[in-house]
């Protein structure tokens, strides 16, 4: 396996000048478009009670994605590691933040509830075993500082 450091680059683009700028807190869209080369743009802005477009992704969106997604992904890799065949995930997960009352805040904690059908009975021990394997490959949940927790269900595909 390498080992190494990768970049990532984006650009993140303020879409949300109504003609006057920034000339008051509520005279500007907190609209946003997120581009990666090669990729579709992500429309973006605050959430809702932020003064923000609810019909966009916001960054507390954005945050609880990648942490769901980076474990999905790393799951299934400890579960061909492990033997074991996924032939179903879904995960709904539930993400709390608390504001602080100086205008800033922080995640306080994320529960991933993924349901996770596997191919057979005997594969269910290893599968409930691979959400600890993810859980410590997983580049995101390695990178903030409140708890990530896993409340997994697993099921046998009939």
């Amino acid at each position: 396996m390498d080992i190494g450091t990768h970049g990532y680059a984006l650009t993140t683009t303020w879409t949300g000048n109504r003609g006057t700028g920034t000339s008051g807190y509520r005279d500007y869209a907190r609209d946003v478009t997120i581009s990666i080369t090669g990729k579709p743009d992500l429309l973006a802005s605050s959430d809702k009670p932020f003064r923000g477009d609810p019909s966009r992704w916001n960054p507390e969106d954005l945050l609880l994605a990648a942490l769901s997604e980076c474990h999905l992904l790393s799951y299934l890799h400890a579960c061909v590691t492990a033997g074991v065949v996924v032939v179903e995930y879904r995960d709904d997960a539930r993400g709390t933040m608390v504001e602080d009352g100086r205008g800033g805040g922080a995640f306080t904690e994320v529960v991933l509830r993924p349901v996770v059908t596997v191919a057979d009975e005997s594969m269910v021990p290893a599968a409930r075993d691979a959400h600890t394997q993810a859980h410590e490959w997983c580049f995101i949940a390695n990178s903030v500082s409140f708890p990530v927790r896993h409340e997994a269900t697993i099921r046998v595909a009939p």
